[in-house]
């Protein structure tokens, strides 16, 4: 088994160290981040968010498209929307979903493309 590389120098880098934390930010946004990676970190939302990426979709034919129930898709909507990852708009009786805007599809294609390497 090949040993992790540990770091045996006891001296702190200041100068290093003080440009890093002028960088970094507040732990609440940190929690707020891994919160939003979360919901990429299900199967089914990331399929639902790279579907609604070709274009906008009603739940029903998110169902089909993804065979699942429009109640499953719907559960699903609910949490992309609560963290505005998606969108909606209404038009008659009719519900369209859609990505909540270009970073979102950024997001997708960037995890997309790191695979693929």
């Amino acid at each position: 088994m090949t040993k992790q590389p540990v770091c045996d120098c006891d001296v702190i880098h200041e100068d290093t160290v003080k440009n890093v934390r002028k960088n970094m930010t507040g732990k609440d946004e940190y929690i707020e981040l891994a919160s939003l990676f979360k919901l990429f970190g299900d199967g089914t939302r990331l399929q639902i968010l790279h579907a609604l990426e070709q274009g906008e979709l009603c739940v029903c034919d998110i169902a089909y498209l993804l065979d699942m129930t429009k109640s499953a898709v719907s559960h699903q909507l609910k949490a992309l929307r609560l963290s505005n990852l998606v969108k909606f708009r209404r038009e008659g009786q009719n519900v369209y979903y859609s990505l909540s805007d270009a970073h979102v599809k950024k997001i997708i294609d960037m995890g997309f493309e790191h695979l693929r390497e």
